[in-house]
């Protein structure tokens, strides 16, 4: 059935096998591993390397695979989340070419899937940008086909800040693009690592689409977000997005999770479900951070149990 995990962005300051041990001790499955370049965060929840996919030789590749044979928790995923499409050639080729490597990283350790963005030049219309990932993103998706690799692409529009205005930096922002994205690249392997919590604040419904695209869900992480009306009616949908809402752990926000878990389990899906924390009131010392996820697993305790 379903396997509820975490991902590791939100213990940037643990080593692999500090979250590893984390999740055995609060019973869960899975964990979503961040592969971020080593260097320098450019933004928040970035730059994070539980897993430094350059770096992986046989030793290596033994040590990750019996730690989690050992403490019973397996890596759902290998996450990295750049702007394949940025306006800047030199940082979209960057982009590209680590995803490459974090997918070949993936086939090294056995695990099935990698999540990313799609990206997005802010200042160009949905209708460009998808003629640039037409151009940039199949090379990709035949290459983690080639490896027996899923794509799961996160859902999150990327306009949290100004300088991701106007049109935000990921164009996988709604259904009617995912149709597009898929009609461009048929291959089962490329799908959604589905985030229902961005399509609440977007004024849709989080649920529907898990019926329409229930072959393309590859991976799923649990957000919530809170909406605030009033503040909404003031600002404007035009607004900065986070002038009227805010993310937040699962089950202190807007997401039906009934109803979400409700058509999980009709479309059969079978696989892990990845809490992300996102929620600035769980950010200010190590011990909350880890709250946050405590407390998130034992509200979604009622959907997926422990086995």
């Amino acid at each position: 059935m379903l396997k509820l995990g975490f991902v590791s962005a939100i213990l940037a300051e643990n080593s692999f096998e500090e979250v590893i041990d984390f999740a055995a001790a609060a019973d869960f499955s899975c964990v979503e591993i961040m592969c971020w370049p080593k260097g320098k965060a450019e933004r928040r929840y970035a730059g994070v390397t539980h897993i430094d996919v350059a770096a992986l030789d046989e030793s290596q590749i033994d040590h990750l695979r019996t730690y989690q044979r050992e403490k019973g928790v397996f890596v759902s995923g290998l996450g990295y989340y750049p702007n394949p499409l940025d306006p800047d050639d030199r940082k979209a080729e960057a982009a590209l070419s680590h995803i490459l490597a974090v997918i070949d990283g993936a086939e090294k350790l056995g695990i099935p899937v990698v999540n990313t963005f799609v990206g997005r030049n802010p200042s160009l219309t949905i209708e460009d940008n998808l003629k640039l990932f037409a151009e940039r993103f199949p090379a990709v998706v035949r290459h983690a086909s080639k490896k027996g690799i899923r794509i799961g692409i996160e859902n999150c529009p990327m306009f949290f800040t100004n300088d991701e205005w106007p049109g935000g930096k990921n164009l996988a922002i709604s259904p009617a693009v995912w149709e597009k994205m898929f009609t461009h690249i048929p291959d089962p392997n490329f799908g959604l690592n589905y985030d229902p919590s961005h399509l609440v604040w977007m004024q849709m419904d989080p649920v529907q689409p898990i019926y329409e695209f229930r072959e393309r869900l590859h991976h799923i992480h649990l957000k919530d977000v809170k909406l605030y009306p009033e503040k909404l009616n003031r600002v404007g949908i035009l607004a900065n997005p986070l002038e009227y809402h805010s993310p937040k752990i699962p089950g202190l926000g807007d997401v039906p999770w009934g109803r979400f878990f409700a058509a999980l389990t009709d479309v059969g899906y079978r696989g892990p479900c990845c809490i992300e924390v996102e929620d600035k009131a769980y950010e200010k010392s190590r011990e909350d951070m880890r709250m946050a996820i405590l407390t998130a697993r034992n509200y979604l305790r009622q959907y997926i149990p422990i086995e």
